[in-house]
């Protein structure tokens, strides 16, 4: 198809572009009824399985252990590092956990692509410029020491829930997480490896010789009152006899425990799974014991493995892929009677929540009603699945009496989403008032986003669900002011779990026509016309990870079918369906398409913590770009229907 001309964008072949990225979606389901992609992150998550394997063994899978390598190797870049994302600058401490998994695995440092590696290590300053979490790494396999590394008493079990600290005022993430490391800090255990692992060539100085507190900030600041608790710390472990020592492990023990879930896994991700299960092996806790058993034999259903390569997952996203894939299906005219309609909607109903989580402790009084993103993870479902799921499920119509089973999910999913507003009227991802920015000091901090404060992606879910069930004026009116109150001055909204100011754009812009917001205003229309002011010469649209860090360069990058798909979903929903734009972005997806109905997408455009760790979701090049298509077709029939009517036709 030659796509030169875009002034009249050919109606049969957005059908056929429809029909074909239809039908590879409806391919990819499953017998149960989801849909889940595979979910990429940087080279250090399967390289950690090595390790961790080691750690809690003693012994690696010679096969695994090859897939691994040779997955690892593959992601190696010219300049000898590994990044974040795809195509991103080298990053140290991503480099370094790639460098020690091969050391282990028995790659020999000589090696052209280890000496490359080595080098890309030295020159940035070796292992004591890596961020925390590295060193706690590497300390647990004798790489680092221990004494420089910050501490994390166990006793701040015992602060209440009311305090000003606590566990619960940490991002459910990051709570999960520093659980499990209060006892890895407090028991300090060390696995011994081969001579051959050690790590002593990376360090670009004495060892130990820089360690996490030199930031150059002030005493008089918020990372210096941390420094200074965690020196108050180590007088502590000094000390010979520690009162509420033994009660506090116990209780963290238990804590660690209670929250595992179904699947083996803590909180559905790697980062509390990995240090929850260091945890306990410090605990003396055996294989065979039930905890830990699960623990490792749920790993199973995270790894992705083929004939040469083993790639394990940070967190699978079974909801989020069949909630999105059902809207796409359902928004671009798929015959309601279809099969895969009803499966996938049942499947749904069958993954809510009607039972408590960690949110209820800031907020007993909501009911529960959400739905997680993963398969098995009821104590932390999301505000951002569980908007997306109920919107889905009520643009899917069920026989009776299914039906009338849907609308008490959806009710009771809208009525959890409701009651998890914020102070400031936006929504966070999984808890409500969590934004603690005094937090965001701790030493831990240089990875893991320590809280979770609302966010306008997050919010605009919430708002447009609110908008399509015409549910509580005064929570939407609420959602809509934050959304105006966080808008950047060019125009453009952040997008916190999506890359970035395109991914926020785009869903506010859909979020506010739904809820019935003018869309002539001057602040939508802002919106919209950055987004064209940063459309590529191909027509579609592209953004790095690197705006998280570098704010300048938001909107900026090589076209992706993701991007240019929430792009297109935020035109048109600002009335630009018409634009030359709008049709320009069409005529990329029809161009770029292929024969299979895919789109091709190498970049990262999902986001776990900005700054340090991106994702990629598999399906996100497919269900995207079709709802842009669909939203685009049917704006025009729309058009053309308030056309017939203005002619009394």
């Amino acid at each position: 198809m030659a796509m030169s001309e875009t002034k009249n964008i050919n109606k049969t072949f957005v059908n056929q572009a429809i029909k074909k990225a239809q039908d590879y979606l409806l391919g990819r389901q499953s017998r149960e009824g989801f849909w889940v992609g595979e979910l990429e992150a940087d080279a250090s998550v399967t390289a950690g399985y090595l390790p961790l394997m080691f750690f809690m063994t003693r012994q690696i899978d010679a096969r695994r252990r090859d897939r691994v390598v040779n997955y690892v190797k593959s992601q190696q870049q010219a300049d000898g590092s590994w990044s974040t994302y795809y195509g991103g600058p080298g990053d140290l401490s991503v480099t370094i956990q790639a460098y020690f998994s091969l050391k282990l695995a028995g790659v020999s440092p000589e090696e052209p692509l280890m000496r490359r590696a080595r080098d890309f290590i030295l020159n940035r300053g070796g292992i004591t410029r890596a961020n925390v979490f590295v060193k706690i790494w590497l300390a647990l396999f004798g790489q680092f020491n221990w004494s420089q590394i910050p501490s994390l008493p166990p006793e701040i079990i015992f602060l209440p829930n009311w305090s000003y600290f606590n566990i619960y005022e940490f991002a459910s993430w990051s709570r999960a997480t520093i659980m499990a490391l209060s006892v890895v800090l407090t028991l300090k255990p060390v696995c011994p490896v081969p001579d051959s692992a050690q790590l002593s060539e990376l360090y670009a100085g004495p060892e130990g010789n820089q360690n996490y507190s030199d930031k150059g900030e002030g005493l008089f600041s918020w990372r210096g009152f941390f420094l200074l608790l965690d020196q108050l710390f180590k007088a502590w472990e000094k000390l010979s006899v520690k009162p509420g020592r033994r009660l506090a492990l116990r209780k963290t023990e238990q804590w660690i425990i209670d929250h595992q879930d179904a699947d083996g896994s803590w909180g559905g991700i790697m980062l509390p799974w990995v240090y929850s299960l260091f945890a306990l092996k410090s605990l003396e806790y055996p294989l065979d014991h039930p905890v830990i058993d699960k623990g490792l034999k749920g790993l199973e259903g995270f790894i992705i493995e083929d004939s040469t390569t083993l790639r394990l997952q940070p967190a699978v996203s079974p909801v989020w892929d069949t909630a999105w894939t059902l809207l796409a299906l359902v928004e671009t005219d798929l015959d309601t009677n279809h099969p895969s309609l009803g499966r996938a909607a049942h499947w749904l109903l069958k993954e809510q929540i009607r039972v408590g989580g960690d949110w209820q402790v800031k907020n007993p009084k909501t009911e529960p009603g959400g739905w997680a993103f993963e398969f098995d993870n009821d104590l932390y479902p999301d505000i951002d699945d569980t908007a997306v799921v109920s919107r889905a499920l009520f643009k899917t119509r069920l026989a009776e009496p299914e039906e009338g089973h849907k609308a008490g999910a959806i009710r009771k999913g809208l009525s959890w989403v409701l009651g998890m507003q914020s102070n400031n009227g936006g929504w966070a991802a999984f808890d409500r008032n969590n934004n603690n920015k005094i937090l965001e000091h701790i030493p831990f901090a240089d990875f893991m986003t320590p809280v979770d404060p609302t966010s306008p992606d997050v919010t605009a879910h919430a708002v447009e669900l609110m908008g399509l069930l015409d549910s509580s004026a005064s929570s939407l009116a609420k959602g809509i002011s934050y959304l105006k109150h966080c808008q950047q001055p060019d125009g453009a909204w952040y997008g916190r779990w999506g890359v970035n100011y395109i991914y926020g754009t785009g869903l506010v812009l859909a979020a506010l026509r739904a809820a019935g917001e003018d869309m002539t205003r001057d602040y939508v229309q802002r919106a919209a016309s950055w987004l064209i002011s940063c459309q590529n010469k191909d027509g579609g649209w592209g953004e790095t990870c690197q705006s998280y860090e570098r704010p300048g360069t938001r909107g900026v990058s090589p076209s992706t079918a993701s991007q240019t798909g929430w792009a297109i979903i935020g035109l048109v929903a600002a009335d630009r369906a018409a634009s030359r734009s709008v049709r320009r972005g069409i005529a990329y997806l029809l161009k770029t398409q292929k024969e299979d109905g895919s789109w091709q997408e190498d970049a990262y455009t999902g986001t776990g913590f900005p700054r340090a760790f991106y994702l990629k979701y598999d399906l996100y090049r497919i269900y995207f770009p079709l709802i842009a298509l669909g939203r685009y077709r049917a704006s025009l029939a729309e058009k053309k229907d308030k056309s017939k009517t203005r002619n009394g036709a």
